[in-house]
């Protein structure tokens, strides 16, 4: 007898479960129906800053697979269409379709034998005066992004402020600049990429400063004027900032509020509460993505992070499980990579002050190097942060700026993270060498060892 997988939410995690599945199971074992409220499925939130930036030159190229694709696979991929209402006791979903919007719109049930929730984040907006205004942009889904360009063809705005100084920020406040366009960037904190220790992320403040961006720090936002319904400038703690396109890049939260009404358990972090396999404690219900909360593997605490590459891990691990098959995702530490213009910046593990709320006793070290041999042509600046355990040298986190080439060593560092070495042990790792590529001592390998030098003191 056939049963059918509901999948909600058609994005990285969900049609990752949904093909792992299929994979496992034929569609005479088991029907699979995803739900996306979009209108696209299976595409790089990641890369949508870059396709408007002007790197990407077509949306379809951020799609890795169209709902066409998925039916040839037996998948019946449903877009523009909302589930609304999880119903545990009848085993079954209430979705809206496109047929109808708005409170009035006809609503539809589907029964299920299993279940994957993979709703993503919601995007964090301001409740601030203004905030309905016209040109005022989120850049979550691609949607988003294609919408933004339009704006940018349509009204060609001289002035644009970008609010937040986390990824999205400053990858917005590049894409701004490449349609030359005046950018003023405000954050609450004091310093750009708080996820960074101050240090570091006093570099970044100085790279955007170099490349035009006006900083507002430790302003907070108060509200967005506007005229004729469109923005005309934007009210922070330290007065006005005209505008004429605003862009949000405040983060997002887990978008666990349907799981939640349906009883379905929530983390601390807001995140659905899941299983090393992904299942909630709830028969045959699984999350994953950017709705479920995982563990930190250095701060042994739960967190919610917000990457596709979690998700992707996530709904593949799902699919397998509900596929018959055997997979887990026994969670992060932290690593993440982003740039502005030419500075890199990279991080993973516990920053200085994390590592301190986890109730370790923490050092740092920071050492500089370039990333090449530094006589050979393109040699770059690269400023690399340890910290570790005091009593251990047991690596806990790090954290990198520096020019082309320097941010994905931060992948050593992760990996090293990963299988609990201590700084002492990294001395030793076998990294490559040669001079087009690396100094005959990799700047890892620099930062270990003044680490390692450094743990002597504590003795």
């Amino acid at each position: 007898m056939t049963s059918r997988l509901v999948v909600i939410g058609g994005d990285a995690a969900g049609m990752s479960a949904a093909s792992q599945a299929r994979k496992r199971r034929p569609a005479s074992d088991l029907e699979i129906v995803a739900f996306e409220r979009g209108q696209h499925v299976s595409y790089s939130a990641c890369g949508i800053p870059y396709l408007v930036a002007g790197d990407v030159t077509d949306p379809d190229a951020l799609v890795a697979r169209h709902p066409a694709e998925f039916l040839k696979l037996d998948i019946d991929v449903r877009l523009s269409s909302e589930v609304v209402a999880i119903d545990l006791d009848r085993r079954s979903v209430v979705f809206r379709s496109a047929a109808g919007s708005g409170a009035s719109a006809r609503e539809s049930v589907l029964g299920f034998d299993q279940l994957v929730i993979a709703t993503g984040g919601v995007p964090t907006r301001p409740d601030v005066p203004g905030s309905l205004s016209v040109g005022i942009h989120g850049v979550q889904t691609l949607e988003d992004g294609i919408r933004l360009l339009g704006y940018l063809d349509r009204h060609q705005p001289r002035r644009a402020v970008v609010v937040g100084g986390g990824y999205i920020g400053l990858e917005m406040a590049e894409a701004m600049l490449r349609h030359g366009l005046d950018v003023t960037l405000v954050d609450a904190a004091e310093q750009p990429m708080r996820t960074l220790d101050p240090d570091m992320g006093g570099l970044i403040a100085d790279a955007l400063r170099a490349e035009g961006v006006t900083l507002r720090l430790g302003e907070r936002l108060e509200g967005f004027a506007s005229t004729a319904g469109r923005v005309t400038a934007v009210h922070t703690s330290g007065g006005e900032i005209p505008a004429d396109l605003v862009i949000l890049g405040l983060g997002s939260r887990p978008n666990s509020d349907l799981a939640r009404a349906a009883g379905i358990a929530v983390g601390e972090t807001g995140g659905v509460r899941t299983d090393r396999r992904m299942r909630t404690a709830d028969e045959g219900v699984w999350a994953a993505g950017d709705c479920v909360e995982t563990l930190h593997l250095v701060s042994l605490r739960p967190v919610a992070i917000a990457l596709g590459t979690h998700a992707n891990k996530q709904g593949r691990a799902a699919g397998i499980n509900i596929g018959g098959g055997y997979a887990t995702f026994p969670g992060v530490v932290g690593t993440a990579v982003s740039k502005l213009c030419g500075t890199e910046v990279a991080r993973t593990g516990l920053s200085t002050a994390e590592a301190a709320a986890a109730g370790f006793a923490a050092y740092s070290v920071t050492t500089e190097s370039t990333t090449r041999a530094g006589y050979y042509p393109g040699a770059r600046k690269i400023k690399t942060k340890i910290i570790a355990e005091r009593t251990t040298g047991r690596l806990l986190g790090a954290q990198i700026v520096g020019e082309e080439g320097a941010a994905k060593r931060i992948d050593a560092l992760a990996v090293a993270l990963w299988h609990g070495m201590t700084v002492e042990e990294m001395t030793s790792l076998d990294l490559s060498y040669a001079p087009p590529f690396a100094p005959v001592w990799d700047p890892v390998l620099i930062a270990a060892r003044k680490a390692a030098e450094a743990l002597g003191s504590f003795s």
